[in-house]
Parts: structure tokens; C-alpha cells; sequence
């Protein structure tokens, strides 16, 4: 997994001393959170247990994870990574602390990871957002990703009471 670099962004490995910024940034937001699989960490400890294990998945050739640094200030973001591949396809997520919502960053982002992953041999691409999450949506839409398919489901094993309609969108080379 190598750096990337757009006009406004840093995306790099994601490390341990990262912890502190990550947790209150986004980790710990129950909003930001509201349409992710994963429930909103609890402590700073929570968030460097979760980058320890992160640390070693980098040595995986198949592991795309990145943190967004905003280039003018330094300033830690966001993440967006590989989730895992379906019938081979790469699946993107991503999330970023809201006071930088609303400002293309994300947008510029999956950009950048799109294109990295084409650059690695890719043929395609896989974004899945909750369809009351508009912003993500557009995102997506933003980036050529056409709609593939909805389904309804509980957001994830963690929140099983929350229902939601995901969309699926595909992007191929």
C-alpha cells in the first residue's frame, strides 16, 4: 500500500499514535457513525487496539487503508479502505469527522482510491451507502459509480434493530 497525494489530501497508513486524533475526530461520534457497521468507540484505548491490529494487516498486499490528511494544516480526517471483495471486487467504506463534511474531500478521496486501484489491476469497484445517507450517496454518484442494486437489512450484526435500505453501486474500468 503505497501514499497517495490529490490536490488538497495526504492518504497514508494509519498508525497507532493516530489513536488520539481518530477518537475524537470521528471514532467516537455517534453521528458520524449512524450509517456505519461498527458502533462508536467508547475510549481512546478502543481506537488504538483497533490500529494495532490495522498495523499488521498492512503487511497484506490485498489491505488498501488509508488516513485522510488534509495537506494545508495537517490535519487527520478521515479513513477509507478496502472492506473486503466480492466476486472479486473491491469494497470501499469510508468516514470522516463531521466538521469536514460537506466540502469534497470524501468525493476527492474515493477518487484517489479509485484510481489506485485500477492502477493495481482492478477491474472494478464496490460502494454501499444507507440510501437515507444522502451526502454519501452523492459521493459515490460523484465518483461514475452507477446503482447496482438496494436491498433491506439491518445495518450490521452490531445494530440489529436498525433497518435500513442499502444501495449498492458498481464501478468497472
Amino acid at each position: 500500500m503505497r501514499e497517495l497525494t490529490t490536490e488538497r489530501l495526504l492518504l497514508r497508513r494509519l498508525e497507532r499514535s493516530d489513536a488520539g486524533e481518530m477518537f475524537s475526530t470521528w471514532a467516537s461520534d455517534p453521528e458520524v457513525t449512524r450509517f456505519l457497521t461498527w458502533l462508536p468507540h467508547e475510549s481512546a484505548d478502543t481506537t488504538k487496539e483497533l490500529l494495532a491490529a490495522w498495523e499488521e494487516e498492512y503487511q497484506d498486499p490485498r489491505c488498501y487503508r488509508w488516513g485522510l490528511v488534509r495537506r494545508e494544516d495537517g490535519r487527520l480526517m478521515g479513513s477509507i479502505d478496502v472492506t473486503g471483495y466480492r466476486d472479486g471486487l473491491p469494497m470501499i467504506g469510508y468516514c470522516m469527522g463531521r466538521e469536514f463534511w460537506g466540502r469534497g474531500y470524501m468525493t476527492e478521496a474515493l477518487a484517489a482510491v479509485v484510481d489506485c486501484l485500477f492502477e493495481d489491476g482492478l477491474s472494478g469497484a464496490i460502494v454501499e451507502a444507507a440510501d437515507e445517507n444522502t451526502g454519501s450517496n452523492r459521493v459515490i454518484q460523484k465518483n461514475g459509480f452507477r446503482l447496482d442494486s438496494t436491498r433491506r437489512e439491518a445495518i450490521s450484526s452490531l445494530k440489529p434493530d436498525q433497518m435500513v435500505t442499502i444501495n449498492s453501486y458498481i464501478l468497472r474500468r
